[in-house]
């Protein structure tokens, strides 16, 4: 078996370590066995780790392969779909939402604190206004936050003071917002991988899952070995292919990413001086950062599939010369993408395959956040207390049919149509 390595990014050029996590050899028992080793495979193993319960994790690749290892590394607030969440939630739905929105933040800086895990995590994160519309949800989001009397900085600009604090022309407006942050997502991933065995879990690396088999003991087997749990916790999120059951609940949805060399720290015009996380409001979002080195981090969604990185520099250096037009000759060091999972009603998808099998994936682009809050779902549920798995399980969507096999074009479409709406 040919052993798959990290996508060439710049997370996977500046990891503080490379994890070498053996293969998945013979028959072993577990209380648990976690099948990803992702933000929320890790995530749910460290929980589950620190509350005694033997833990083993199977990753096909490496852990943070996925999406966790390659995303823009924001570190936003909030759940997709949280209109639902509210009318299901009932009379006390906006205290319970507005805990939920910030409880993945802070999981992440209670472990980054606890195990010292190196992630470059700042605070400071910003939504952009290219619209007057936009103007209209930014002022919105900024009464909603103003009205729960956060501890943190909210601040609303106008468009001269956010031409200040980004460094660009392009943006009619801004929401600054230091409850959230950004982060290097692998180094994240990585970090809480060690916590999870520095805590007795097992991991398992270059172990792709062939089966599960069901029982009152479920059989997790590899092509090499196998795991024997109580339970089971499916986290592949868009690149699961094992259980046929979660194909077709969400679309898998490429995102790309460039980083540029390190930029000079006197440049006549500066790039996001404030050092935010930055992300516009349209569906075919544009998102960017500066990276502790001073590189620009500049993603977003194109319409291509494949991963090559001068394709992908071709696609996205012209997005980010709209934005910062100083950077035009700037050298371009990594390009990248991603898949993440997109269910049609946003909302991020718990469920059960079987009475001791459970699943979470679909964050709809708030992974980061999200698949710490997903961990510690399921953590509880294994432990006996399903409240908060109950609530999200059954706010099912729609399954989209041929969306596992047609993906491409069906994405392709999608893109063409939110594009659309974007530019009117």
């Amino acid at each position: 078996m040919t052993l798959i390595q990290h996508t060439g990014s710049y997370y996977a050029a500046t990891a503080n370590r490379v994890t070498a996590y053996p293969a998945l050899q013979g028959a072993q028992r577990a209380d648990v066995c976690v099948i990803g080793a992702g933000f929320t495979g890790i995530s749910t193993a460290l929980a589950l780790a620190e509350r005694g319960y033997d833990v083993t994790v199977v990753e096909a690749h490496k852990v943070g392969w996925g999406a966790s290892g390659r995303n823009g590394g924001q570190m936003i607030a909030g759940i997709s779909g949280e209109q639902h969440l509210r009318d299901a939630l009932g009379d006390d739905a906006d205290r319970l939402v507005w805990k939920l929105r910030w409880a993945g933040h802070d999981i992440i800086r209670s472990r980054v604190e606890k195990y010292g895990i190196e992630c470059d995590l700042k605070a400071g994160y910003a939504d952009v206004a290219l619209k007057p519309r936009h103007l209209k949800v930014l002022q919105k989001s900024f009464d909603y936050l103003q009205q729960h009397n956060p501890d943190f900085d909210v601040r609303l600009l106008s468009a001269a003071d956010t031409r200040a604090a980004t460094g660009s022309p392009l943006y009619s407006g801004a929401l600054i917002n230091y409850g959230d942050g950004h982060l290097h997502p692998l180094n994240l991933c990585i970090g809480e991988a060690h916590a999870a065995t520095s805590n007795g879990a097992t991991i398992y690396e270059h172990s792709p899952v062939v089966a599960i088999e069901h029982g009152r003991r479920a059989t997790v087997k590899t092509e090499h070995g196998s795991v024997s749990a109580d339970f089971v916790v499916v986290a592949g999120n868009a690149y699961h292919n094992v259980a046929r059951e979660l194909r077709g609940l969400m679309l898998p949805v490429n995102s790309y990413i460039i980083a540029t060399e390190p930029l000079l720290a006197n440049m006549h015009s500066p790039v996001n001086p404030l050092d935010l996380g930055i992300c516009d409001p349209n569906f075919v979002i544009e998102y960017f950062r500066l990276s502790t080195d001073r590189r620009l981090l500049f993603g977003g969604r194109i319409n291509y599939f494949g991963e090559d990185p001068e394709l992908i520099k071709a696609k996205l250096l012209p997005k980010m010369l709209r934005v910062y037009p100083q950077l035009a000759g700037i050298g371009i060091d990594y390009a990248w993408g991603g898949r993440m999972g997109i269910p049609l009603n946003r909302v991020p998808q718990f469920g059960r395959l079987a009475a001791n099998v459970f699943y979470a994936q679909g964050y709809s682009g708030h992974g980061v956040n999200v698949t710490h809050l997903a961990g510690q779902i399921l953590a509880d549920v294994v432990a006996g207390n399903s409240e908060r798995f109950d609530l999200f399980a059954k706010l099912k969507t729609a399954r989209v049919p041929g969306a596992y096999r047609f993906s491409s074009p069906l994405v392709r479409l999608g893109i063409l149509y939110y594009q659309l709406r974007d530019w009117l």
